[in-house]
């Protein structure tokens, strides 16, 4: 069983700036690409950003300059920083991961609980 647990999200005004934290953690092989998702009331979860395991990000037009994912191989840790935030990127904001577990034969899609980011004007 593999968990992913995010931190960092809370309250912060337009301009300004969080940094999300997502670690994985139980029976990990190995992990390939892992990203940021993000859901606003009432609306489809879309994606932020991915990182593969070489490092190589993805990004949306939308974040694009604004937002650096990172992760930390070692520690199967992901990070968003997040900066220039605006109203709009209010939303609960989810880890994923494609995790090979140590018992298992292929990636397995893993998500986190969320994490709520308000951010006000």
């Amino acid at each position: 069983q593999v968990q992913l647990v995010e931190s960092g999200g809370g309250l912060v005004q337009a301009g300004g700036s969080l940094r999300l934290s997502c670690a994985a953690s139980g029976s990990i092989a190995s992990i390939s690409v892992m990203g940021w998702y993000h859901q606003a009331a009432g609306k489809q979860r879309e994606l932020i950003a991915t990182i593969t395991a070489k490092g190589i990000t993805n990004y949306p037009d939308s974040v694009k300059g604004r937002f650096t994912i990172s992760r930390d191989n070692a520690k199967n840790t992901v990070y968003l920083q997040m900066n220039s935030l605006k109203p709009e990127d209010t939303a609960v904001y989810f880890c994923n991961a494609r995790v090979l577990f140590t018992t298992g034969s292929t990636y397995v899609e893993v998500w986190g609980q969320g994490t709520l980011v308000t951010v006000s004007s």
